[in-house]
């Protein structure tokens, strides 16, 4: 049920018509059209379309949707389409509400242009008339808004984060979006541009997952499945949402800026439209269904060599065996996504690995045995100890300058929805059994073996994909479309380099007690002091360094204790400095040596008879255990544990290795990637 949507609905007598001239005309345009073509317009053949379109992204009429709805046709169009594949799925459900159950509008109010507000009321009352509850979300630019050659971007960004807030709150499973062919045919054309590869060209995702940007926790259990973000309209065009919402007898509203030329997609557009015929955009569609299908082929053939030959440890690095990879009987493109997907998930970076890094990861790789190091993606690569090159190691480089979208999370486990993973992974499985279907048909990869954009265009013409004039018509489009890029790019290295980098120096975080911290997206962190410890033995050896917190023995007082009652810890990458404190601890005089071997044989009358309890005594059997753990953990991947400190800097625990500073202390840190190994689910069908 989704009785407890918060609503933010618009009727048509408290709004006003907008003041915006250009936008009245247009609204009366789509106001005309409508009315004079809905008794002409069937739109049977797009439901039925995009009913098979949701089960091939493992969706049904009874699970929560929401939709991204700008007001658009394209979005508009959606929600068509979408309450009608709702209602015809969920019959016989009680609709006395007049409500669709499980389905949500999400309407975004950019703020960008003076009748956005009201525009997107408007919006919602058009949507909430189609039995779709709806929802509006404000964009706060409190920091100014974006620099126009960042505006889209920027806007996209705070879009896609309301989606994910809102799912996340109502217990959503699946976000749709309303990207149609032209959409993929502007982004073909953009990445063109830009040089991008056939993984670049194959467009957006039919489905992929969307991680939140924090992870949230119901009791003790951590969860990160995301949601999943779905384009069931890919395979319509334009025309056809034009089509959808006048069938539907749906008003829209176009948006002025789309048809600003300072955006690149407004140029791409305008410039298809001009070429615009049959033809072309048939073979346009034709080359990106290719690269799609080659994408298809080489994700699939990186998750298996991923299961064969790749490990991934509990305190966060990757072994990689060269041996079952065979990296040099593998085709380039794979190899390279291969290693991109690796780095990606070690250094939960954002932005995948490009150019002239992954041909260095590719030699570097095929160089076997392995015999150097490397750092590259803020990850450190060298051969895994006692393998002779056999195995690669990939570690977090915590040294490498980090972006600034690497940020921790902290928040608290309190007054949380809980969402549901196990009904994300019944989907996701639904899913992979229509695409693992389609990639067991084919037989034969287009772009396997080409490399750049020129030379993709090149295959496609030889394989008869592309005919002569739209080759010649992409080309042109291209060259048009790349000297705007450069010329742009030229205006602002020094901003690109400024902001996207932060100091070599290495993360830190606060964290007060009972919180919980995503360290640099990698970590879950928690720590707390315990207020009251009962015991009833004391350590039995060196290998049993925590304390037992429960018995019935009086309270053990810590009289030396240095945490004390900080409700403040600070949470960093390990170095050297800390290994060298860890040695200084365990090197105890002899006095003490054989005062804690007394400790450690006392009876357990002894014991009770104790009055206090010093923390040096548990602290040096916590180092030495910790020294002898570190043991078993290379070199190299020790410097991506997380540590706590206190406001001085003095080491108070690492907790991947159970060290604390005294038995007061609880403090865990657990290995759990945003992104998980491979990026997610994600479909190209």
């Amino acid at each position: 049920m989704l009785s407890n949507f918060s609503l933010q609905l618009s009727r048509p007598s408290l709004f006003s018509l907008p003041s915006n001239p250009r936008l009245l005309l247009l609204r009366k345009i789509c106001a005309c059209k409508n009315t004079t073509t809905t008794s002409t317009t069937d739109t049977s053949k797009y439901r039925e379309a995009f009913a098979r379109r949701m089960a091939m992204a493992g969706l049904e009429p009874h699970h929560r949707i929401a939709l991204g709805v700008s007001g658009g046709p394209d979005s508009i169009a959606l929600c068509v389409l979408a309450s009608g594949w709702k209602a015809d799925g969920m019959v016989g459900a009680d609709n006395r509400s007049g409500w669709i159950d499980g389905i949500l509008g999400i309407v975004v109010d950019h703020g960008l242009r003076a009748e956005s507000g009201e525009e997107a009321k408007r919006v919602c009352d058009w949507v909430s008339k189609m039995g779709i509850r709806c929802e509006i979300r404000c964009c706060d630019w409190s920091d100014g808004k974006p620099m126009p050659g960042h505006l889209q971007e920027a806007a996209r960004d705070m879009r896609y984060q309301f989606f994910q807030d809102v799912c996340i709150q109502h217990q959503i499973v699946a976000l749709l979006i309303a990207h149609h062919a032209d959409d993929q045919a502007e982004l073909f054309i953009l990445r063109l541009s830009r040089n991008s590869g056939v993984l670049g060209l194959s467009g957006m995702a039919f489905t992929s997952q969307l991680f939140p940007s924090s992870v949230h926790c119901y009791g003790e259990n951590l969860s990160n499945q995301g949601i999943l973000l779905t384009r069931p309209l890919l395979e319509f065009s334009k025309e056809d949402m034009y089509k959808i919402c006048q069938g539907g007898n749906q008003e829209w509203v176009e948006d002025p800026t789309n048809r600003s030329p300072v955006f690149a997609r407004n140029r791409i557009r305008m410039s298809l439209r001009n070429l615009s015929s049959r033809m072309l955009k048939s073979e346009l569609q034709a080359i990106i269904s290719a690269c799609r299908k080659t994408r298809s082929f080489v994700d699939h053939t990186c998750h298996n060599l991923i299961n064969q030959a790749v490990t991934i440890m509990d305190h966060g690095y990757a072994v990689i065996d060269l041996k079952k990879l065979d990296p040099l009987n593998i085709q380039d493109l794979c190899m390279s996504k291969f290693a991109a997907v690796i780095l990606q998930f070690i250094s939960q970076r954002h932005k995948p690995v490009r150019g002239s890094t992954t041909k260095l990861l590719l030699n570097y790789i095929r160089s076997y045995p392995c015999k150097t190091s490397l750092t590259a993606a803020g990850c450190y690569l060298c051969a895994a100890p006692g393998s002779k090159g056999t195995k690669i190691l990939v570690c977090y480089s915590s040294d490498s300058p980090q972006p600034l979208r690497m940020e921790s999370h902290k928040y608290s486990s309190e007054g949380q929805n809980r969402c549901l993973p196990s009904e994300i992974e019944q989907i996701i499985m639904k899913a992979k059994l229509y695409s693992d279907r389609l990639l067991s048909d084919i037989l034969d990869v287009p772009f396997l073996h080409v490399t750049s954009s020129e030379s993709i265009l090149n295959e496609a013409k030889k394989l008869n994909i592309l005919s002569e004039s739209t080759y010649e018509s992409i080309l042109l489009l291209r060259r048009e479309e790349s000297k705007h890029f450069s010329s742009q790019k030229a205006l602002q290295p020094e901003y690109e380099l400024k902001h996207t980098m932060k100091s070599a120096s290495g993360p830190t975080e606060t964290l007060q007690a009972g919180q919980l911290c995503h360290f640099m997206d990698r970590f879950f962190v928690r720590w707390n002091m315990c207020e009251k410890t009962r015991t009833n033995r004391l350590p039995a050896d060196k290998t049993d360094f925590d304390w037992e917190l429960k018995g019935r023995s009086q309270d053990l007082l810590c009289s030396s204790c240095v945490v004390g009652q900080n409700a403040v810890a600070v949470v960093r990458h390990m170095v050297d400095a800390d290994w060298l404190y860890l040695a200084k601890l365990s090197n105890v005089q002899k006095s003490e040596e054989s005062q804690t071997k007394r400790l450690l044989s006392m009876g357990e009358m002894e014991q009770e008879a104790l009055r206090t309890v010093k923390c040096s005594d548990y602290l040096q059997l916590s180092a030495q255990s910790a020294l002898w753990a570190l043991k078993s953990i290379p070199a190299a991947a020790r410097r991506g544990l997380p540590v706590l400190v206190d406001p001085h800097g003095l080491l108070l625990s690492v907790p991947s290795i159970c060290f604390k500073h005294c038995p007061y202390l609880l403090v865990n840190a657990e290995f759990k990637p945003k992104v998980p190994l491979g990026g997610g689910y994600s479909s190209y069908i």
